[in-house]
């Protein structure tokens, strides 16, 4: 079987992160995706989806130094149903995604006087962030351009706040 789910969209809310007894991040948000489709009488439609997702381990520190309300970031995992009872004893589902992998799509200008780094951070209990890719360079693509895939290396630095210049 196959679940792997790739979405697009802006954060709903601020980074809730916690911490389990293992001392494993976890961190907690909501993403909203807008589909625009029209219809048979010409009529513009815009469909919205809102997904709750976990990020675990240094990913999710990463995403609440950096991601608040309103950030765009690509996020691709698994999608989860979750189970709980709730107070008045009634058992709970909900569908979430399970990331393993986010990239940061905000620009360092649309961020308000901070700095978002640009980059791909995965799950990977062997390290933090994303193995560098090799460039690739496909053949034609559809209407007669090139396209041109990149992924970016970006190395773990140890780097208080108080460091940083701006």
């Amino acid at each position: 079987m196959y679940n792997k789910v790739v979405m697009i969209g802006n954060l709903t809310r601020d980074i809730e992160l916690r911490y389990l007894p293992s001392g494993s991040a976890v961190a907690k948000s909501a993403i909203a995706t807008s589909y625009k489709y029209k219809t048979q009488t010409g009529e513009q439609k815009d469909e919205v989806c809102f997904l709750d997702f976990n990020i675990f381990g240094r990913s999710a520190e990463i995403a609440n130094q950096y991601l608040k309300k309103g950030s765009k970031v690509l996020l691709e995992g698994r999608l989860v149903l979750e189970q709980w009872t709730g107070t008045d004893g009634q058992n709970r589902t909900k569908h979430s995604l399970r990331v393993d992998t986010m990239k940061m799509l905000d620009s360092k200008s649309s961020t308000e006087g901070g700095y978002a780094p640009q980059g791909n951070y995965d799950n990977n209990p062997s390290s933090s962030y994303s193995k560098p890719a090799p460039t690739a360079q496909s053949g034609q693509a559809s209407g007669g351009m090139q396209r041109v895939e990149q992924q970016h290396y970006i190395p773990e630095y140890d780097i208080n706040d108080d460091e940083i210049p701006f």
